[in-house]
């Protein structure tokens, strides 16, 4: 027993790579981003737009380095979408007690809930068969819209009533491609269910 423990550590270590601890990292920073909601007045503002600017760039840097220097896995590619599910999500649902979103963005919310549950428990039965489910390109658009409209929406808030009506323009743009990226949650769900479908069916 401890010498299978003791592989599959060294297994596990062997993984952690730079582009897989980038992606990795985007978890923690959640958290910060949430907890600078929280500070009053335009500093925690600012620092969430900062470091939701950071772990956004971060999604794109991993990619480009586990291609550059070959270091692409299958193990890098789930913890790529998986990481990517839980900065994006998490990040909106601190939206709506924060008031960055409206009361009605919690539809919106649900619906990128729902569709991550529903992919994430696809790519479990895939592992389950022995298959990798690689993000989509739809995928990897509505995710790229998730993130800058969450982006803006912060920008707005960072800016609030100091430029003249600024922020209101940045905050309804953020809405408008909050709601374009709810749009495309949808549109992707379908996309994996018609795609993969066949692994609900029983063997």
């Amino acid at each position: 027993m401890g010498e299978v423990l003791r592989l599959r550590c060294r297994n596990l270590l062997e993984t952690m790579n730079l582009p897989n601890i980038i992606s990795l990292s985007r978890i923690p920073l959640v958290f910060l981003i949430v907890g600078c909601l929280y500070i009053p007045g335009t500093t925690g503002a600012f620092l969430a737009f900062l470091l939701f600017v950071l772990g956004s760039a971060s999604d794109w840097l991993d990619g480009f380095l586990a291609r550059k220097y070959n270091l692409v896995s299958d193990f890098g590619k789930l913890m790529d979408a998986l990481t990517d599910k839980v900065f994006v999500v998490g990040t909106c649902v601190a939206l709506l007690p924060t008031k960055v979103l409206p009361a009605w963005g919690i539809v919106l919310v649900l619906i990128i809930i729902a569709r991550e549950f529903f992919v994430t428990g696809l790519r479990l039965v895939a592992a389950s068969k022995g298959r990798v489910l690689a993000a989509e390109k739809t995928g990897k658009l509505k995710t790229a819209i998730q993130m800058v409209s969450i982006g803006v929406l912060l920008f707005a808030r960072v800016i609030g009533d100091t430029q003249y009506g600024a922020s209101f323009f940045f905050y309804e743009l953020g809405l408008w491609l909050f709601v374009l990226g709810a749009g495309l949650t949808l549109y992707s769900g379908f996309g994996y269910l018609v795609k993969y479908g066949d692994l609900l069916k029983e063997d």
